[in-house]
């Protein structure tokens, strides 16, 4: 059995604002985040996580379950009043611009793939969800920076729902990160290009 939180990080409080907003971030240690319909027992290699201490939280937007960890980037955005966007646009309008940033950086072979994924080659670098309540929409997501997918592999389990283009792969064969494609950028560097891109949009749509 292993206890699970509430989700209290820095983008979640984003809808507290009532103002459109752009988050970028790194968290301060590893954590394990289950999608809303998510349970434990079924995605997660339970003895590894209660051996390893790593804090297990539940937030409410969809999606399967992901490793944070300080070697990955969190991007968020939050618009009031767009309860009649559709999830798939926001996902390909936001992700597109994240993709324009790292080619800008000099990334190659980025794709959107899945519903709500970017790729090179083919590997996952980043998967996001929604959450929307009456008043706001919050896109999250999760870009690998550096982290090696052997770390997926110690505490998550294959996901119970996975995109067509994984065909059934593991974490190591199906996930990668930029520093695998050679990106040498600070993190600090790269935050500030997505944040510079996506300021005046996020405030003004």
């Amino acid at each position: 059995m292993i206890n699970t939180t509430e989700y209290n990080l820095p983008d979640i409080q984003l809808l507290e604002k009532k103002t459109n907003q752009f988050l970028v971030w790194t968290p301060d240690k590893p954590y394990i985040v289950l999608g809303a319909s998510n349970r434990a027992d079924e995605a997660l290699h339970v003895e590894n996580v209660k051996q390893d201490n790593i804090a297990v939280l539940k937030r409410p937007s969809g999606g399967q379950t992901v490793m944070l960890t300080p070697n990955i980037l969190l991007i968020a955005a939050v618009y009031f009043n767009h309860n009649s966007a559709r999830p798939k646009e926001v996902f390909t309008n936001i992700n597109s611009r994240i993709v324009e940033v790292l080619q800008d950086l000099g990334i190659r072979n980025l794709s959107l793939m899945g519903i709500s994924d970017i790729a090179i080659s083919g590997r996952k670098i980043l998967g996001s969800a929604i959450y929307r309540n009456n008043n706001a929409l919050l896109y999250h997501a999760v870009l690998n920076i550096g982290e090696p997918a052997s770390t997926f592999e110690r505490y998550l389990k294959h996901p119970v729902k996975e995109p067509d283009y994984r065909r059934g792969r593991s974490h190591s064969e199906f996930v990668t990160s930029l520093r695998e494609t050679g990106f040498l950028h600070s993190f600090h560097h790269l935050a500030e290009k997505l944040t510079a891109s996506f300021a005046n949009h996020t405030l003004h749509e």
